[in-house]
């Protein structure tokens, strides 16, 4: 895959997507919202392809927020239809039947830190930064922002964070539950790629599994989530997988997964 704004590599299964932007703090203008949709949206179908990593190119941007020079003198239309844009490329991000770890290596501020926000997992550099600055700005956010980060770190502390537009660092991020780890620079595609690794040597659709039922369960009542995880569990036993995982087991060897 050949983008203008991105990096794409893919090895054992492992594909990392770099948005490469750097002078620009990797800044998300339209034309890179599109080419991140069409990049995830190719995964999905991708079979190399069993975890993906996130981050930015250089030492001081994840991604550093949406392109405010190509925003400031849009409209209320195309300010929407931009909206959209980041909406649907969160959605497909959260729906692709693959983890997504996105290796938040500084500044993940607005739409950035709403790109880290629909990822399953947010590993951080030392040096990270996370916040929603929009009102700074006379907007909010329009990527999802007012939506996920409630749900993953509590309406009070997200309140606080979206309505002072304050910025907060890794260590106050992982300790509010909005990061998982936060490691030294120089560790940290490192840790990504071995927390990859890991995800990818299990069974590929109890994964996919385990995500949707994350995703979905979240979204409704606990009776209709244990339902649905009831659904999700019952059909591992229709693949070759759960055949093969119990067996492996069974016999004390390491599982060999085919992903049917």
């Amino acid at each position: 895959m050949t983008f203008e704004n991105l990096l794409y590599d893919c090895s054992d299964g492992i594909a990392t997507v770099t948005v490469n932007r750097p002078k620009a703090l990797n800044a998300l203008n339209e034309a890179t919202l599109k080419e991140l949709l069409c990049l995830f949206t190719g995964l999905k179908d991708e079979a190399a392809v069993k975890v993906v990593i996130l981050t930015g190119a250089g030492e001081k941007a994840f991604v550093a927020g949406a392109d405010i020079a190509e925003m400031q003198p849009i409209d209320a239309v195309t300010g929407r239809q931009f909206a959209l844009l980041g909406h649907q490329l969160a959605a497909t991000i959260e729906d692709l039947p693959k983890p997504v770890i996105a290796a938040v290596n500084g500044f993940a501020l607005g739409g950035g830190c709403e790109l880290a926000l629909c990822c399953d997992i947010r590993l951080a550099s030392e040096n990270a930064r996370f916040g929603q600055p929009e009102v700074n700005l006379g907007v909010i956010p329009g990527f999802g922002g007012t939506q996920r980060l409630p749900r993953l770190i509590g309406k009070g502390l997200a309140c606080e964070l979206l309505m002072t537009g304050d910025m907060i660092n890794a260590a106050e991020a992982y300790r509010i539950g909005l990061a998982n780890k936060v490691l030294p620079a120089a560790e940290l595609l490192p840790a990504a790629g071995k927390l990859a690794v890991k995800i990818a040597s299990k069974g590929p659709i109890a994964v996919s599994f385990v995500k949707s039922a994350l995703r979905d369960g979240l979204e409704t009542d606990l009776t209709r989530a244990c339902s649905h995880e009831a659904d999700l569990f019952g059909l591992c036993f229709a693949t070759a997988d759960q055949k093969e995982g119990m067996l492996a087991f069974l016999e004390k060897r390491p599982a060999k997964f085919a992903g049917k």
